[in-house]
């Protein structure tokens, strides 16, 4: 029995690879791609700065391979699947302490874990909660290490949905801007994505230098 075209494409889709989830999932796997990767611990490995950019890229016609998304439509799925993950995140790990993260085996989420525990510590919750979503696999384990060592609720949800609508629209908007400005962008998209990811680090790189220079003029 034949397998219809557009399932075939579902079936077959790349997770690691932006432009192939959008193919085969449009604007509603940009919203569950996001919920995933901030609010499930096994959704770490998911492209979502890649995502994002690309499908506000592909809101413009820029990119010449046959699929367009609607903008509004889509910085709606992208600020719901990015809060909604963060809090499920969030709750999951003020229910089930650190137990997930401690039973894991994968040392990208140990890593990220350890990580994301230094950034409250460092940075305090407010600032380390919004420099987070800058930052692949931290974004994912911040939100349930939140909960699990007891961030206010209300603390946390403040600046979890301002962080969250500045990485989830500000990536959107961006790839939509430079679809709509550069002539054939489509040609540089992975060098492009490459410097959104480089970029996206720089408040937490900025952080970690203050942090320094405060430390060596601190007697």
């Amino acid at each position: 029995m034949a397998t219809p075209p557009h399932l075939a494409a579902q079936l077959a889709v790349n997770v690691l690879d932006a432009h192939s989830l959008l193919a085969a999932f449009g604007v509603f796997g940009v919203g569950v791609v996001l919920f995933a990767e901030t609010g499930l611990l096994i959704g770490f490995f998911l492209p979502g700065d890649s995502l994002l950019f690309t499908a506000g890229l592909l809101c413009t016609g820029a990119a010449d391979r046959g699929l367009h998304l609607s903008l509004g439509p889509l910085l709606v799925a992208a600020a719901l699947g990015a809060l909604a993950g963060s809090q499920c995140g969030f709750l999951i790990g003020r229910k089930a302490g650190g137990a997930l993260l401690a039973r894991t085996r994968s040392a990208k989420l140990r890593e990220g874990a350890q990580r994301a525990e230094e950034l409250l510590e460092r940075y305090g919750h407010a600032k380390a909660i919004v420099l987070a979503r800058f930052v692949p696999v931290v974004r994912t384990v911040l939100n349930p290490m939140a909960g699990a060592l007891g961030v206010p609720a209300r603390t946390f949800t403040l600046w979890q949905v301002i962080g969250g609508l500045v990485w989830s629209l500000g990536l959107t908007l961006g790839g939509y801007a430079l679809g709509s400005s550069i002539p054939n962008v489509d040609k540089y998209l992975l060098p492009v994505i490459a410097l959104i990811v480089l970029v996206s680090l720089i408040p937490l790189a900025a952080e970690v230098l203050r942090s320094r220079r405060a430390a060596k003029e601190t007697p």
